[in-house]
């Protein structure tokens, strides 16, 4: 593969992975719209334990993405075998790690949720969702390990087509399964969570298919299956373990940021469900962007070329937030308009509630398209450590003011919901001021060697 810095380029990587990056959020957008027009308390459930789940499939995702940066930095260097052999390391270790955390949430979610919920409705709704939920990890796991091949070897087409099968399926199970239509059983939340399980598993057989007839991933000998490679397996988890942690410390914050909220009562819960419905379709590109910058990122620093990463983590954040603002004006502007169309009028006072917070959220998406991806660029470049300690000290500082303004009594969600804004602002200008360094342009090999520019 060849990649350059011209917009065009950054766009055909990021493009499809854009679409591809909306798979969770896909699912946990519908699952919350169906449980919108059962109940308010379904509504307000599925809020708070589909925050959890995307914790569960972000540590899924992590690991794949220590795969991707590996398997980028080597499509890179033109290391074919090395590329097939990253590609397998991740699927075994995606496997073990699959089963680890549906054990977890066997086990060990109803005490979590204990720590969490006061509300007996929402902990046994979030659990009833999680019983058929939580099945849905292996197909997840082995999904984004697919994910990470083609997007690290800048082939990310078929993630598009992938993702609407994904869409599509789950819409229709949602509908079947949550009211009972169409000869399936009524399960209400429960079935929500069983539409989204079956929908992975589809979209994971499929790509497979597509995987045993692409041709040209056979350069990579990918329908050999090689040996367990335990010193390959620890370069992932050695990439991948920081990113992990970033994933548990920032989606973490989010699901501590939920769990307060609670505490402003089940109406203020389903508002915030209503924010995060838009927050979920509104930083779809973000994702994608910055998935696409750690591949940009990790070939030019295996090709030996720092100077270039610059030039696309700058390009890369004006077209982020170009296309973020694009979509989240509307919504500001008019959100009857946008969102009714969705919701429909079964709880508009939810959306009359939710809109001063809306004008928070286009604040928030526009420090999250800077600060995302200068992170991401972190990452990238290798520099998972440091990214780790930065991701840290920023969720510190998120988690301590969110307790202050919602243990106050001087606080509200619009408030709280307005910390995000600081907690972007200081990621963008921590990982800023690493890649201004003189040094950076000066030391291409640091991700090979494993040292710090």
């Amino acid at each position: 593969m060849k990649l350059g810095t011209s917009y065009r380029s950054i766009l055909r990587v990021s493009f499809p992975i854009i679409i591809g990056s909306a798979a969770q959020n896909v699912v946990a957008m519908t699952d919350s719209v169906f449980l919108y027009y059962r109940s308010e308390d379904d509504f307000a459930a599925i809020g708070f334990v589909s925050a959890f789940y995307i914790i569960v499939a972000a540590i899924g995702f992590g690991f794949s993405r220590g795969g991707q940066i590996l398997i980028a930095h080597y499509a890179g260097k033109g290391d074919k075998v090395a590329v097939g052999r990253s590609f397998y390391s991740t699927v075994y270790f995606e496997f073990v790690l699959a089963l680890a955390l549906f054990f977890f949430m066997t086990y060990g979610a109803y005490w979590l949720f204990a720590l969490f919920v006061d509300s007996d409705v929402i902990f046994y709704k979030s659990l009833e969702y999680l019983e058929t939920r939580k099945w849905g990890v292996f197909a997840s796991y082995l999904g984004v390990a697919c994910l990470g091949l083609y997007t690290g070897i800048a082939r990310p087409g078929f993630i598009i087509v992938d993702t609407i099968i994904l869409a599509v399926t789950n819409i229709f199970l949602d509908r079947a399964l949550i009211f009972g239509m169409y000869g399936f059983p009524e399960m209400g939340i429960a079935g929500a969570g069983l539409a989204s399980t079956i929908a992975e598993y589809v979209a994971l057989f499929v790509f497979l298919i597509y995987m045993v007839f692409d041709r040209k991933n056979r350069k990579y000998a990918i329908g050999k299956l090689p040996k367990w490679d335990r010193k390959l397996i620890w370069e992932i988890i050695g990439l991948s373990v920081p990113i992990v942690a970033m994933s548990a410390v920032g989606l973490g914050s989010a699901f501590f940021f939920f769990g307060l909220v609670e505490n402003f009562g089940e109406r203020q819960l389903a508002v915030t469900n209503i924010v995060r419905i838009a927050y979920l379709i509104l930083s779809i590109p973000a994702w994608g962007f910055c998935t696409g910058i750690n591949t940009l990122v990790s070939y030019f620093v295996g090709k030996g070329q720092p100077h270039n990463v610059k030039v696309v983590l700058w390009k890369t954040a004006y077209m982020c937030l170009g296309i973020t603002l694009l979509m989240g004006l509307p919504l500001v502007i008019g959100p009857r308009t946008v969102l009714y169309p969705i919701l429909g009028d079964e709880r508009a006072y939810l959306i009359e509630m939710a809109y001063p917070i809306f004008w928070v959220l286009l604040g928030i998406l526009t420090t999250f398209s800077f600060g995302s991806i200068f992170f991401n660029g972190l990452i990238g470049a290798g520099e998972t450590k440091k990214a780790l300690i930065y991701q840290t000290l920023c969720a510190v500082v998120y988690m301590a003011l969110i307790f202050i303004v919602v243990r106050s009594g001087w606080g509200n969600l619009t408030l709280a919901w307005s910390v995000e804004i600081a907690y972007w602002v200081l990621m963008f200008a921590l990982s800023y001021r690493y890649f201004i360094r003189p040094r950076w342009d000066m030391y291409p090999e640091h991700m090979a060697s494993g040292k710090s520019p």
